[in-house]
């Protein structure tokens, strides 16, 4: 996954594998990767680090943004479904933007979701349905092929992050909910060739989150909202970059 910042002269890439039964097989995470920085005038290599935890946190914190244009006034109920690590990263990502009053949190695994509900102060449900009623914001982040999220659990003006379902065959949502949605992504070029979720549904997708970021296309926050993400290179550069900017500031 490569990319190129040409304002701040930042070259890097993501080398990444995701093996999606490697935790019920092997008690290892899924998605494993190692970031490489370059000097963008010569080329030459100037960090190599694990890619791992940069991963858990950037793809929390572009919900995080996402959340905060797109969710409601007063958002303070969060559900999340799902209890790996995506679970406990965005948990704490969104508590930088949302003053969270409220978690729910489901898994098919229902001790799993205990052990995150334990740790975010929230209670664990048995159905999805059940996390999700009254939910102002939730979070789908499961290795779910088909859809764990319907339509008619979700109510009107709340603000859904996306974060599973990362092939093109694969959904978490169901079809009907993301169509009725105002459907945001990371990447629409990426959306349309390798989000099950949006090409399952047919969904239209209405805006790019950085198109909204600059202005340039509206927050809808008083409607129903999907962010969709499936991670970006450039997103993984720039945290690398910070990795080392605040390494640097540590050593001085």
């Amino acid at each position: 996954m490569p990319s190129l910042c040409e304002e701040k002269e930042i070259l890097g890439t993501k080398l990444v594998t995701f093996y999606p039964n490697n935790f019920t097989r092997h008690g290892r995470a899924t998605h494993n990767a190692i970031i490489v920085l370059f000097h963008k005038n010569t080329g030459i290599p100037k960090a190599i680090m694990d890619g791992e935890v940069v991963t858990a946190m950037r793809t929390a914190a572009a919900s995080a943004v996402a959340t905060k244009y797109l969710a409601g006034s007063g958002s303070a109920s969060l559900a999340i479904l799902g209890a790996g690590v995506q679970a406990r990263t965005h948990f704490h990502a969104l508590s930088q933007v949302l003053n969270i009053t409220q978690v729910k949190v489901w898994s098919r695994t229902f001790e799993n979701a205990e052990k995150v509900a334990m740790e975010t102060g929230g209670v664990a449900c048995k159905t999805a349905e059940e996390a999700v009623k009254d939910a102002d914001v939730i979070i789908t982040v499961t290795g779910a092929t088909t859809p764990v999220l319907q339509a008619a659990w979700v109510k009107p003006g709340a603000h859904i992050n996306a974060v599973g379902a990362c092939r093109y065959d694969w959904c978490e949502l169901d079809p009907e909910l993301t169509r009725s949605a105002v459907l945001y992504v990371d990447s629409r070029e990426a959306a349309l060739k390798e989000s099950g979720d949006v090409i399952l549904s047919k969904a239209d997708v209405y805006a790019e989150i950085g198109e909204v970021i600059l202005g340039q296309m509206e927050a809808k926050k008083n409607e129903l909202t999907i962010f969709k993400s499936l991670g970006i290179s450039i997103e993984d550069t720039m945290a690398g970059e910070l990795v080392l900017q605040m390494m640097a500031e540590q050593s001085t």
